[in-house]
């Protein structure tokens, strides 16, 4: 639990400039594809190959996704200079990354500020300078640092206070070198939300940082993550952005209007768009979902300025993105498992008389509607609206 001692302790180490940070990394909440949430530890050099040649050929590219991402698992042990060593899933990351490169796309990989990462690989504890070195000599593009295998550490702190600085000190680290190779490298901290890291993420040299703990490819998961970033927007923007975790569109354990509302509630939080599906074996209901023009739209609006929850009605729940043009992205959400029929009152987001609707899912134009509006919701999905004057 967070402690007021804890927030208050970590206050003492963020920057006055913490939002100095350039925003020519992630000017917009990144998007592109991540190996764990289908592959796991079965992710390899092939694997890797044939999701960059599928985001091309399925028409991801174009829509926005850049990012191939390779999560824990590739690691070996290190040489006798210390230097990191991959295993035989990944003969030749260098080669990988010029693959990927080939592409027009961009290549991510995974570490840990601990001895160890989750799965038990090698993590990048005390060789930070050696590991940002070989990223870079490799061509990598994204970090992806997760906490996992610190925390071991971390428990022979004294105190919270002491653990908490123990962490901010091992970001703050990798972020100096990955900085000092003097190649761009976005950087994503992945340590589920702990002490409040929203309040500090950029201090650190965050580009985004894990708002929560992982969601996996059920509804009532994916909901509970994505309805508690409530009261966050204020810490998000270009270059830093809050992030509910991957994308699990495609990956079968949701019906079409769960994963319809998945990705709605992530544009409108400015979250970053991850797939975690499998690219090579999407049905055309997946690829249009993940491709959708509109609703991609909205998570890259240039403003940058992350959507927040309007109002609550029993399972209703009504959430707002202003966005650079003046309009707004509305989504009406019903939590409950049946379809219920829901109001929504535009003049709470600042329009008086009708306003002029687009629906986003639906791809059509909806005309003017009036300011008190009421519409069906299906189970568990959303009414995804672009309002304007």
């Amino acid at each position: 639990m967070i402690t007021k001692f804890r927030i208050a302790a970590l206050a003492l180490l963020v920057a006055p400039t913490a939002f100095a940070q350039t925003t020519t990394l992630a000017a917009t909440p990144p998007m592109g594809w991540n190996s764990w949430n289908h592959f796991a530890g079965k992710v390899d050099d092939a694997g890797v190959r044939a999701a960059a040649d599928a985001m091309v050929s399925s028409g991801m590219k174009d829509a926005g996704y850049m990012y191939i991402n390779i999560d824990d698992t590739w690691e070996a042990g290190r040489d006798a200079q210390g230097n990191i060593l991959t295993n035989s899933k990944f003969p030749d990351m260098k080669a990988l990354a010029d693959y990927v490169h080939s592409k027009g796309l961009k290549i991510g990989i995974y570490s840990s500020p601990g001895a160890q990462t989750c799965a038990r690989f090698e993590g990048s504890l005390d060789h930070e300078v050696q590991d940002a070195n070989t990223y870079a000599a490799w061509g990598i593009d994204y970090l992806k640092y997760d906490l996992c295998g610190l925390r071991t550490k971390m428990k022979t702190a004294p105190d919270a206070a002491a653990a908490s600085k123990m962490m901010v000190d091992a970001y703050k680290k990798m972020d100096a070198a990955l900085k000092a190779t003097g190649r761009p490298i976005l950087y994503s901290l992945c340590q589920y939300g702990d002490d409040a890291v929203w309040r500090w993420g950029t201090s650190v040299g965050g580009n985004m940082w894990r708002t929560t703990g992982d969601i996996n490819d059920h509804y009532s998961r994916m909901a509970e993550i994505g309805f508690s970033q409530a009261g966050l927007a204020k810490f998000a923007g270009p270059g830093h952005w809050n992030d509910p975790d991957m994308l699990e569109v495609g990956n079968g354990g949701m019906k079409v209007d769960e994963y319809r509302t998945h990705m709605a509630l992530w544009a409108i939080l400015a979250a970053p768009l991850l797939a975690g599906n499998d690219l090579t074996k999407m049905t055309p209901e997946t690829l249009a979902m993940l491709t959708n023009r509109d609703v991609i739209a909205v998570d890259q609006d240039k403003a940058g300025m992350q959507g927040d929850r309007v109002s609550t009605e029993g399972p209703i729940e009504f959430w707002s993105r202003t966005l650079a043009d003046g309009s707004n992205a509305v989504g009406i959400f019903n939590r409950q498992d049946k379809p219920l029929s829901a109001s929504v009152d535009f003049g709470k987001i600042g329009f008086s008389g009708g306003v002029k609707a687009r629906d986003l899912w639906l791809g059509k134009d909806l005309g003017t509607l009036p300011s008190a509006y009421t519409a069906v919701i299906p189970g568990h999905g959303v009414l995804f609206l672009k309002v304007s004057k």
